[in-house]
């Protein structure tokens, strides 16, 4: 059954995607991605490798179980049967078989160099490989696709047998054959020449397999399917070994919104923001955030000359309304900030500044300077958001005044390095007088801060450093340099980022511990 009409989106996100260096996925991690995917409204997911694999083995066995799929289906990957072994036969084709997924997704050789030196097998036992595998398959009730590994490399040294290889499949019953450049080095041009040849030289159902070793995944995949292709396969966020496999949430945005083509269910694309981080999360993979789409910049605007213009028409510097895909404008401070960007950014975070010139001309100043000095405040909303509040209210958000505080470190005679600081400081009339202990200077300061305003604000316990990054200004003065400190912290349903600045590391941390702490019980006591 085609779910999808004319199209599939095919997703290789828990196998392809699995391969890229430093992510490594349980089936607990597979099982959770493929109910995003599912949500996006892709039409296949492939699981993995049955038989080669236990943990894939493993996810097919639960995934019948455990998983309720609305709107794709399961796909197992594997490979043709072995020379001379009949498929009947071959307990990988068994496990293809035996894992309960309704579409099996075969990998053939169709690069005649690799045919004879990879398999050590003749050409034409490859095809037979080929047709008894899919035949096989098809009478056991399963649909098949084709992956044709290195077809695009392939068809230039030997077109004849790389097409050959596609007829045999489908005459077997084989649904689709993807080509695959798997080794990514294809141009859209190529890509198209080729499509358009395999279509009129075989007749068969053409799909796109594209990795993005020349940057062109995403292009090659569109190119692909201009010239007839009508199966897409890709990662969500662009995973995968080497440079990654195609973005498929780009190609899918892409063929939607600009090529009018509906590939997914109505209204599900504007999922796709939340979908890709929520996966980026399992896989522990930070979300790129200049990714198409659905990145934290991809509708962020940082330039004053772009923020007037958006003031009139939002669209005069966006491609797309941000909305279609779950995502957002943002607004950037910065030292490149203009009055246009100050005033919307204000309204952003809930304050209507369009009719007080002068308030935005001090904080558009005070912004420029304090950049000067090394802050930054595109990456700090709440170290902004509390500047703009003490210049719209008077006085700085305040929750606890700090009399000092001091951090010693020393090392023991076993080499091991003990930091200790202490916080004085007062906090609803009570002064607090606390010690704390870390593994560093920082870590220290941390931890006697928090449980000194902690006596007075519960509510800090929920708190939760989650990211910390330092950066080193005018490296050139060596030990004297500026330091620059971004600190985010959560209290478990959203995250704030705070920018401090000092002459060195502990002083620029304490400053963007303070604005953490203090932006936290602002947003819990407004």
């Amino acid at each position: 059954m085609d779910l999808h009409g004319a199209f599939h989106v095919y997703d290789t996100t828990l196998r392809d995607g699995a391969q890229q260096e430093g992510l490594n996925l349980s089936v607990a991690d597979k099982l959770g991605i493929a109910r995003q995917l599912d949500d996006l409204g892709v039409g296949y997911i492939e699981g993995g490798w049955p038989g080669a694999n236990p943990k894939d083995t493993e996810f097919f066995r639960r995934a019948a179980a455990e998983l309720d799929l609305r709107h794709a289906r399961l796909a197992a990957f594997g490979a043709t049967r072995r020379a001379g072994v009949r498929a009947a036969d071959d307990p990988l084709v068994a496990a293809l078989r035996d894992s309960g997924a309704g579409v099996v997704t075969l990998v053939a050789k169709s690069h005649d160099r690799h045919v004879e030196l990879a398999l050590r097998t003749t050409l034409e036992e490859n095809l037979a490989m080929v047709r008894d595998t899919v035949t096989h398959l098809r009478e056991e009730g399963q649909t098949v696709f084709l992956d044709a590994e290195h077809f695009f490399d392939g068809y230039r040294g030997n077109r004849a047998y790389a097409l050959e290889v596609l007829r045999t499949a489908a005459e077997a019953g084989a649904e689709v054959v993807a080509l695959c450049d798997t080794n990514g080095g294809m141009l859209p041009d190529w890509v198209s020449d080729v499509v358009l040849d395999v279509i009129e030289s075989t007749g068969a159902r053409v799909g796109i397999h594209a990795h993005n070793d020349s940057g062109c995944a995403v292009a090659n995949s569109l190119a692909a399917v201009a010239a007839g292709a009508t199966h897409v396969q890709g990662c969500i966020n662009g995973y995968g070994e080497r440079t990654g496999n195609a973005d498929l949430v780009t190609v899918v945005a892409n063929l939607e919104l600009k090529l009018d083509r509906s590939v997914l269910p109505p209204g599900l694309l504007r999922e796709a923001t939340r979908i890709a981080h929520a996966v980026a999360e399992v896989t522990n993979v930070p979300p790129a955030s200049r990714q198409p789409y659905v990145g934290t910049s991809a509708f962020a605007h940082k330039a004053g000359l772009h923020a007037s213009a958006i003031k009139v028409d939002p669209n005069l510097y966006q491609h797309m309304d941000p909305v279609g895909v779950g995502n957002d404008m943002r607004l950037l401070v910065s030292d490149m900030a203009g009055r246009a960007s100050i005033e919307l950014k204000g309204r952003e975070l809930g304050y209507d500044l369009s009719d007080d010139r002068e308030l935005v001309t001090r904080v558009t100043a005070r912004v420029k300077e304090m950049e000067q000095h090394g802050h930054t405040f595109e990456a700090a909303d709440a170290s902004f958001e509390l500047l703009l509040a003490e210049e719209v209210e008077g006085t700085r958000p305040s929750y606890f005044d700090v009399e000092s505080w001091r951090v010693i470190t020393e090392t023991r005679t076993d080499g091991e390095a003990i930091s200790e600081a202490t916080v004085k400081l007062r906090a609803e009339g009570v002064r607090f007088v606390v010690t704390g202990e870390g593994n560093g200077p920082v870590n220290a300061l941390d931890a006697a801060l928090r449980e000194a305003i902690g006596q007075a604000f519960p509510e800090v316990a929920k708190f939760e450093l989650i990211d910390y990054k330092v950066r080193i200004l005018d490296q050139g003065h060596g030990t004297d340099a500026i330091t620059r400190v971004l600190i985010e912290t959560t209290d478990g349903e959203s995250s704030w980022v705070t920018v401090g600045v000092g002459a060195n590391v502990i002083e620029a941390s304490w400053g963007a511990l303070v604005d953490g702490l203090t932006f936290g019980l602002r947003r819990h006591h407004r």
